[in-house]
């Protein structure tokens, strides 16, 4: 996770806001008898921006974006990752210890078009009750597994807990097996995806990459002596290749005071990262992208990626989609 440490000045923000389409508010759905939440949000189409800013690799093709805008108490904000559940649906997960649902709505040709149906339901601790500390509710990662059962990273206090299956959330989360790495308090397991098995794959924010199942942790790539800085790219994402047998990354780089950059890119069994396909800086749309989720979808697979706004109103929510041949 990381946050802006200086507001943007006019011509920045100017330049992070190219948006294009009217602002849409979606419609709240009834309150559940399952503590869920209904939530009510603006949404408004983006595009990639000025020329100069995004490059997509040959195969690459940008499929819509949103910008997601709720109010200033509202937990759809500081969102650190996201998969894709079921026919629309997304589930997403805050630094702040709150978990989100969503439908996404596709137009005609596929393309991004809306969120619907967006609902919160705040996460619990072992104790069963809901956590009422920002340090311990700072989640940056999550996963489905093969079997349904969803599984939240944390940072600060490092650890990775499961809640159960989607479908019918445990309220006593069990603690999972985590790498025994000494991560930074604000540079832990950011990257949290599926692996071969029924296990997990942990990326460091700092470096090092593992491959966790119930009973131990393999590390894949050490952690180097000294964390990865800021100013380089840094993984803040990671899900499965529904198309082979690698994972797709995301990674953010930051330097002061408004160089925001991420880059998608492959990753093999390994831990060998492939060339950029996606790169998005300024003057393009661009901001704090932690989340990532892949799936087929017409033949290609389409990739979402989501920015962390820090509740900060210099920064946005994005949502941007692209399919990938």
């Amino acid at each position: 996770m990381i946050r802006l440490r200086r507001l943007l000045g006019p011509g920045a923000a100017l330049a992070l806001a190219a948006c294009a389409a009217v602002g849409s508010t979606q419609r709240p759905i009834p309150p559940a008898e399952d503590g869920w939440t209904s939530q009510v949000v603006q949404t408004r189409a983006v595009s990639l921006g000025l020329p100069g800013g995004a490059e997509l690799a040959p195969g690459v093709r940008f499929a819509g974006g949103l910008q997601i805008s709720a109010p200033p108490g509202s937990p759809i904000h500081s969102l650190s990752d996201l998969k894709r559940v079921g026919e629309r649906g997304l589930v997403s997960v805050s630094d702040t210890g709150d978990l989100i649902r969503a439908d996404l709505r596709l137009d005609g040709s596929g393309r991004l078009v809306g969120l619907e149906a967006l609902r919160s339901l705040r996460l619990t601790g072992l104790d069963g009750l809901p956590i009422g500390d920002k340090a311990a509710g700072d989640a940056e990662g999550l996963l489905l597994t093969d079997q349904g059962e969803l599984l939240v990273s944390f940072e600060r206090d490092h650890r990775i807990w499961s809640y159960g299956p989607l479908a019918r959330l445990s309220s006593r989360p069990t603690a999972m097996r985590k790498p025994d790495a000494a991560f930074d308090e604000n540079a832990g397991m950011e990257g949290l995806a599926s692996a071969p098995g029924g296990g997990w794959r942990v990326a460091g924010e700092g470096g090092g990459l593992w491959d966790c199942d119930p009973d131990a942790c393999r590390t894949v790539q050490p952690p180097p002596a000294a964390p990865i800085p800021d100013g380089e790219f840094r993984i803040t994402a990671l899900d499965r290749d529904p198309a082979g047998d690698g994972w797709f990354v995301v990674q953010r780089l930051y330097r002061a005071p408004i160089d925001m950059r991420a880059q998608v890119r492959r990753m093999t069994p390994d831990g060998a990262l492939g060339p950029v396909l996606i790169s998005l800086k300024l003057p393009g749309t661009t901001d704090n992208f932690e989340g990532v989720s892949a799936e087929r979808l017409n033949g290609r697979t389409r990739l979402y990626v989501l920015s962390d706004d820090n509740f900060n109103p210099a920064q946005r929510t994005l949502l941007l989609g692209f399919d990938v041949d």
